[in-house]
């Protein structure tokens, strides 16, 4: 077995600044959610109370706003309809939690109004379960038989993983904006918070920008091994 496919300087080159990304993304996120979780909002709302004003000013009532165990597990469920708010989020009355709330109704509007990349993100869904759980196994499988053919397979598996990220890029975007928007017309924030929520919501947004970096450079990198080890 050839420990040089395994020990490759490449990933150095393509892995190391991925991962410094991928790390400040996630620093900037955590900052950004800690600093404006000690701002209570003017009108005082909670999360649940954000997202339930938000929905109701879109006309959306069909919407059950719940909690979730978790940190940042905040999320909306087009399949039963449901908004789910983490413990940090759902009741308290920062001005991160009702950004992260009213982003998350984002996507609930999002729904109600058949926006098309949403229900493509969706589609996507089970084949970016492939490819993040195959794909990257068989990656490895090949690096450590020195199998090329396998080292690109993978890769090619793993792709999916990249598309699925680059239909959420426009997705998450579209929800803040929405959230940002929409919670300024309702009143949920006043015209001196703005800037503190788009702060919080912004800073999120690199976490998704980060991890489709992460996985295009994976691909690169596995891709210049497994074609100069077939040449």
């Amino acid at each position: 077995m050839s420990t040089n496919m395994i020990f490759d300087p490449m990933y150095l080159v393509f892995i190391a600044p991925a991962l410094l990304l991928s790390l400040w993304a996630s620093f900037r996120t955590r900052s950004a959610f800690n600093k404006y979780s000690q701002v209570r909002t003017a009108r005082g709302l909670t999360g649940a109370q954000a997202a339930r004003a938000m929905l109701d000013g879109a006309g959306i009532h069909d919407v059950q706003v719940v909690p979730t165990q978790g940190a940042l597990t905040d999320h909306y469920n087009p399949a039963d309809k449901t908004l789910a708010l983490s413990e940090p989020v759902f009741a308290a009355n920062s001005l991160a939690a009702v950004g992260v709330a009213c982003h998350e109704a984002g996507h609930a509007v999002q729904h109600a109004e058949d926006y098309k990349p949403m229900w493509l993100r969706t589609a996507l869904v089970p084949t970016a379960n492939i490819g993040s759980s195959i794909g990257y196994l068989v990656m490895l499988f090949g690096l450590i038989l020195s199998s090329a053919n396998m080292v690109l397979l993978g890769a090619a598996l793993f792709s999916l993983v990249l598309l699925f990220q680059i239909v959420t890029l426009p997705v998450e975007l579209d929800a803040s904006a929405r959230a940002k928007r929409l919670a300024f017309e309702y009143g949920i924030v006043l015209e001196p918070e703005r800037d503190g929520m788009a702060r919080v919501l912004n800073a999120a947004a690199l976490t998704y920008l980060a991890a489709a970096v992460s996985t295009l450079m994976t691909l690169l990198c596995a891709g210049l091994l497994g074609g100069g080890r077939r040449r």
